[in-house]
């Protein structure tokens, strides 16, 4: 009951964030052209972007919580890697316009509203802090990864909020593609990290901190073991971690193999057990 109620709060605490992320990125899109802001502009792509994710969360926090059954035997857990390829791929493309905008304003700047530019700055800190508050506390990743979202989003605003200020003060009007440029730039970056970790899970690449050989290592200490060999490793979603292996032994010892594999992350594995007697016939085997 305890884990219901924890669950359906994730879920409410993420749709908080999605209403008050898509909000203020409308108000923002709406700001950034009345003050003429390609900075503004670029932050609220970037909002829009992460408003999506958060959207696509919400509903993949409910979906993904779906118990397996015929059709989906290992669950619905890999529903929330393609929401973030989604958003990732969406994030990209409008980081990559954004760019381009920004270099075209470098050689033919235009005036800018920068009062109005510094009051959207300010409910930019404002209401992102709310969204980061509202996600700063619970066990689901899907709502630690809305979290930092946010965070970044305070402190971005942070900056832009900073850099309107001297260019009102000092009125050196290429300041504000300069501030887009170097937005973008770092969205690209953390977006291509993002991109990496999705298609290592897709393409069913080892977790990180977790190899082969310290899982043989780990089982081979076992006194009854003999042999650990057909090892494979992967992981669903990102949280998640499975194995299959296969071990020699005489003696039924798969709890133990259980406990000493829950020791690295992996609380999934399925056992072949083979008596120093049997042949493997795997191909990968011989």
């Amino acid at each position: 009951m305890h884990n219901h109620e924890h669950s359906h709060k994730t879920e409410k605490n993420i749709l908080i964030a999605f209403i008050l992320n898509i909000s203020f990125s409308i108000f923002e899109i709406i700001g950034g052209i009345i003050t003429g802001s390609i900075a503004i502009i670029s932050d609220a792509i970037h909002d829009a972007g992460d408003a999506i994710s958060i959207g696509i969360s919400y509903f993949l926090e409910r979906k993904s919580n779906k118990k397996s059954d015929k059709n989906y035997t290992f669950g619905y857990r890999r529903y929330s890697i393609i929401g973030a390829l989604i958003s990732t791929c969406i994030l990209l493309i409008g980081t990559f316009i954004v760019i381009y905008n920004a270099i075209g304003r470098l050689f033919n700047p235009v005036d800018i509203n920068y009062n109005g530019m510094i009051i959207i700055a300010i409910v930019g800190v404002i209401i992102n802090f709310l969204a980061a508050y509202c996600t700063k506390e619970g066990d689901s990743l899907n709502q630690h990864a809305v979290n930092l979202h946010m965070l970044e989003d305070v402190l971005g605003w942070v900056v832009v909020l900073i850099g309107s200020i001297v260019i009102k003060i000092t009125n050196f009007v290429y300041l504000d593609s300069i501030m887009s440029i170097g937005i973008s730039i770092y969205l690209i970056i953390e977006s291509i990290k993002n991109l990496k970790k999705i298609m290592n899970i897709l393409l069913i690449k080892i977790p990180e901190g977790i190899t082969v050989e310290e899982v043989k290592e780990k089982i081979i200490k076992i006194k009854e073991v003999k042999d650990v060999h057909h090892v494979h490793i992967w992981t669903i979603d990102g949280e998640k971690n499975y194995a299959t292996i296969h071990v020699v032994a005489d003696k039924n010892i798969k709890e133990e193999i259980r406990e000493k594999l829950k020791e690295i992350g992996i609380h999934n594995v399925t056992i072949e057990l083979e008596t120093s007697k049997e042949k493997c016939n795997h191909k990968e085997c011989k």
